[in-house]
């Protein structure tokens, strides 16, 4: 159980959200009811073993964050995943009805929520032993799908994307249910949608004319950020899709935020080895650019 504060939000609830559900107790002191949820919640924290993180926030202390999501009474609970909320429940609820909030939402228990990632290649490896050795990890368990999503980043980064759509095509049916997996779509998405264009700088020059005379023309924003992204012009697409959620969050069941999430995936490396009880730092452009997703998902 994690206290929040408007100081750690950023870290401790839209970006942990990303890889991992995360529950939000909005709570006071004074609040009687809220003296029982709070150990009924951390008590499932513990049995549900992983599947959601649990973050408490004093709204009497913390009220602007309680203003961005429009708390009128306590205790409220809001669950957020991939930075978004999802659902939630305002007052106290016996621990059957939790179970079954719950339980609609995460993603079942089973062996893989308690593995450890299997990636751990040597930070100095050369780019070539470092596709060898992901190729190799995939060949040894095709099911892992995280050992799959490195090594078909790995092969967009270099420019593969041939190679990337062969080496993604057994996890294709599970995009739509794996996070990481469907942002590897999108971007073979766009690189399939600037390769269908006849020329794609006419094209671009084409949707900054339509956004010339109409800002909110989200589908010409849309196609620009694709473009974009094809090219690896990681930031200028996110800027581009940031113009589209800050007019319209939910524009085109959610696309704009998922494609932006979905470069922040491809871009972020590997965290560097810390000693124990260290946390290891954030890559800077990918720490700014969550940032910037989360106030406007909270504006």
């Amino acid at each position: 159980m994690i206290d929040a504060t408007l100081e750690n939000f950023e870290a401790e609830v839209i970006a942990a959200s990303m890889t991992q559900p995360v529950l939000v107790d909005f709570w006071a002191p004074w609040c009687g009811p809220c003296k029982v949820m709070g150990p009924l919640l951390e008590k499932l924290e513990a049995d549900y073993a992983g599947r959601f993180k649990l973050v408490k926030i004093d709204s009497d202390q913390e009220q602007q964050l309680s203003a961005a999501f429009g708390i009128k009474s306590i205790p409220t609970v809001i669950l957020l995943m991939n930075g978004q909320p999802v659902d939630g429940f305002m007052g106290a609820l016996p621990e059957g009805k939790i179970r079954e909030f719950l339980d609609k939402h995460l993603p079942p228990a089973g062996p893989q929520a308690e593995e450890e990632p299997v990636l751990d290649e040597p930070a100095d490896a050369d780019p070539a032993s470092q596709l060898e050795w992901l190729q190799n990890s995939v060949t040894a368990d095709p099911a892992n799908d995280d050992a799959r999503f490195e090594y078909v980043k790995a092969l967009l980064l270099a420019g593969r994307s041939d190679d990337a759509k062969v080496a993604f095509a057994p996890a294709v049916g599970k995009a739509a249910a794996v996070r990481r997996l469907d942002s590897l779509q999108k971007l073979f998405d766009a690189i399939d949608f600037a390769a269908a264009q006849p020329d794609s700088s006419a094209s671009a020059a084409e949707f900054d004319q339509r956004l010339a005379t109409n800002k909110r023309d989200f589908e010409a924003r849309f196609g620009k950020a694709r473009l974009l992204m094809a090219r690896h012009r990681w930031t200028e697409a996110m800027d581009e899709l940031l113009e589209i959620l800050m007019r319209d969050k939910t524009w085109n069941e959610d696309l704009a935020r998922k494609s932006y999430i979905a470069i922040l995936d491809v871009i972020e490396p590997p965290r560097p080895k810390v000693a124990e009880g260290q946390i290891p730092p954030d890559d800077p452009t990918v720490a700014t650019y969550r940032r910037r997703l989360s106030s406007v998902v909270l504006s």
